[in-house]
């Protein structure tokens, strides 16, 4: 006799399988039952249920609660041939037990109809995405970020997303698992789930470099990389962008190419905190090799020894002043963090901010008029301006926005900085972003784009030397192919 784990009463604990219980969500006149066969892995699940649609549910459910990104994948087949043609069996995430709560799930029909199907907050109606094929054996839901979406197999065999997508953000830890719908309230339907897979996916991190056209907002892809990148210096010539990856400078033709790494010596742990001079001969960089303080360094632009410009650490470069004699970049001393100058060649240097809170992402005007940062002293983060010694410092940006790193064109017409939602903390990797831009003369700002971003996309500067375009890195979070 064939050896079968049952679970006849909801709530029971499975003694094998990768799930952790089960119930019933919503109306049903029947409870629900569900069985384990630890020799095929397979599992057998009963439910009753009126339906699963609009903002009400009914129906059996076996589930586990996790968190991330994660894919459900399995072959599924009905016990009989009567019934309703629309009763259901499902892979599903779902926000929680309650009826009407947020989920998304692939659905089989009984009449072989397969869909994507959605609620996307908890008491909105379900939508759905039909597939253009009917009975698939094989299904499979991904949930990538807030994107959730459905594969089935291709003509090969190989599964291939079957079209359509929903965004549902989900709180963590959320359910994910396997369900059955009688869609009709005095039935019940059993299926069979075998050759299940659920994984947790990793997502592989793919940067892009690439540049902007400022009079359009036009883009052109440069350089794509299945590791981070960040930082793009555009060379005063216009032919190179330098960027710095894994600790290390590279240089790449802004025409594309493979990139070559600059020698920065014994500086291995360059950060994204690195800038040229004016004249195009040398570089300024910020690593942290010597003690895990971050310190300014000059070296020339070809490579070479670098030289310790800022004894105290950390400092963090960001700006060079037009005539190359001076270097603006924010320090930590004494618990605060404020923006200091001092000489290129090295020397003493002077704090020019001493308000409250964070000052950061010093860059020098091109005239050499202003030095223009950020600073959250008013609450939240917004772009500030002051003379060079420091004094008559004033406030350019006011919203409800967290805004970042300006950086003025050539021609020192336009400022563009990046902005981060309000509720965002720092300048941390892995948020949405925008790259917004600041005609100087009207204080008008327009979104130039939106990305997935922050960290690393834009914080020194790019402008091209001609003031039309500005270079920039953006990222994916791209789950692995199977």
């Amino acid at each position: 006799m064939k050896l079968l784990w049952a679970l006849l009463l909801p709530g029971a604990l499975l003694a094998q399988g990768i799930f952790e219980n089960h119930s019933d969500v919503g109306t049903v006149l029947h409870a629900g039952t569900a069985e384990y066969d630890p020799a095929t892995k397979s599992y057998t699940l009963s439910g009753s249920g009126e339906n699963m649609w609009a903002a009400k549910d009914g129906f059996h459910f076996l589930w586990k609660r996790v968190s991330g990104d994660v894919t459900l994948t399995a072959d599924i087949a009905f016990i009989g041939n009567g019934g309703e043609g629309h009763r259901k069996a499902v892979l599903m995430f779902r926000q929680s037990l309650d009826e009407g709560a947020a989920y998304v799930d692939a659905a089989l029909h009984g009449d072989g109809l397969t869909s994507l199907q959605a609620r996307d907050e908890k008491g909105a109606d379900t939508h759905e995405v039909q597939a253009n094929v009917s009975a698939p054996k094989r299904i499979r839901l991904t949930k990538r970020g807030s994107d959730v979406y459905m594969s089935i197999p291709g003509q090969g065999g190989e599964m291939q997303i079957a079209g359509g997508s929903f965004k549902v953000k989900f709180d963590e830890p959320f359910y994910v698992g396997i369900g059955v719908c009688a869609h009709n309230k005095d039935n019940v339907e059993k299926a069979v789930f075998s050759n299940l897979e659920l994984v947790n996916v990793k997502p592989v991190l793919y940067s892009t470099l690439q540049t902007i056209i400022v009079s359009n907002t036009d883009r052109r892809a440069i350089y794509v990389a299945p590791e981070r990148i960040e930082a793009p210096n555009w060379t005063p010539d216009g032919k190179s962008l330098i960027f710095n990856s894994q600790g290390r400078l590279l240089r790449i033709p802004v025409t594309g190419g493979k990139p070559e790494m600059i020698d920065t010596g014994f500086a291995n742990r360059c950060n994204n905190d690195h800038g040229i001079s004016p004249d195009g001969t040398m570089l300024a960089i910020s690593d942290q090799s010597k003690d895990g303080k971050s310190r300014i360094y000059t070296l020339p632009i070809g490579g070479g020894t670098p030289k310790l410009i800022t004894e105290s650490g950390p400092s963090y470069w960001h700006g060079w002043s037009p005539d190359g004699k001076l270097l603006a970049y924010c320090a930590q001393r004494n618990g605060e963090f404020d923006v200091y100058t001092i000489p290129a060649a090295g020397g003493e240097e002077k704090r020019l901010t001493t308000a409250k809170g964070l000052d950061d992402g010093p860059e020098y005007s091109p005239d050499g008029k202003y030095i223009y940062f950020n600073s959250d002293r008013t609450g939240r983060m917004q772009i500030w301006r002051m003379l060079p010694d420091g004094s008559e410092q004033e406030q350019l940006t006011s919203d409800d926005l967290n805004n970042w790193f300006p950086h003025i064109s050539p021609d020192g017409r336009l400022m563009v900085f990046v902005t981060f939602e309000k509720d965002v903390v720092g300048h941390p990797q892995n948020k949405d972003v925008q790259l917004r831009m600041m005609a100087l003369a009207d204080g008008k700002i327009r979104v130039l784009a939106k990305l997935f971003g922050g960290q690393g996309t834009i914080n020194v500067p790019s402008w091209s030397p001609d003031s039309k375009r500005l270079a920039f890195v953006s990222y994916q979070l791209i789950p692995p192919e199977k």
